[in-house]
C-alpha cells in the first residue's frame, strides 16, 4: 500500500492556495470545486503551477477538515477571491508514497504513522499529501499515486 517511509528534509515551497474548513462528510463536495476555483486564478493572473496539487492539513480533528487545497508556483499570486499566496516552511517530514484510490489514503495515513511511532519520531500536528498521479491519468486506481508528508516535531 506505501512505500517505505524515509525521512526528508524538505525545502521551503511558495504555494497558492485555497483555505477551506468544513465538516468530514462535506470533503467530497468542496474538494473539486475548490481545485477549480484555484486553477480559475491562476490562469487569470498567468500562473502556472510549479508541480501536481497538493492538500496541507493544518490540523487533525475528529469530523472536521480544516486545510488548504494547494499548487507549488515560482511567483506570488495576487490575493483574489478565497485564493491566497503562502508557502509550505522547510521541516523534517516522514515521508512515502501510497499507491491506490484515494479511499485508501485513510489506511496509508496510518501505515505512515505506524512507522513513525516506530522508529522513535513523534509527529506534528499538521501534514500534506501531494497528488502525483489520480484519475487524471486512467480509470486504473491501483496506478494512482500520492506522496504522502508528515512532519515531524524537532
Amino acid at each position: 500500500m506505501i512505500d517505505e517511509p524515509k525521512i526528508v528534509q524538505t525545502k521551503v515551497v511558495q504555494t497558492a492556495y485555497i483555505h477551506i474548513t468544513v465538516p468530514a462528510d462535506k470533503m467530497p463536495e468542496v474538494m473539486g470545486p475548490g481545485y477549480g476555483e484555484l486553477m480559475d486564478t491562476l490562469k487569470a493572473q498567468g500562473v502556472t503551477p510549479t508541480g501536481p496539487w497538493f492538500t496541507h492539513h493544518l490540523k487533525m480533528e475528529p469530523g472536521t477538515f480544516d486545510f488548504e487545497i494547494s499548487v507549488p508556483v515560482a511567483t506570488p499570486v495576487n490575493p483574489a477571491g478565497r485564493t491566497q499566496a503562502g508557502q509550505l516552511p522547510a521541516t523534517t517530514v516522514a515521508r512515502t508514497v501510497y499507491h491506490g484510490p484515494y479511499e485508501g489514503l485513510g489506511a496509508g495515513w496510518g501505515e505512515l504513522e505506524e512507522w513513525i511511532k516506530k522508529n522513535g519520531h513523534t509527529s506534528a500536528a499538521d501534514l500534506w499529501e501531494v497528488y502525483a498521479i489520480g484519475p487524471e491519468s486512467g480509470p486504473d486506481s491501483s496506478k494512482w499515486q500520492t506522496q504522502l508528508n508528515r512532519p515531524l516535531e524537532k
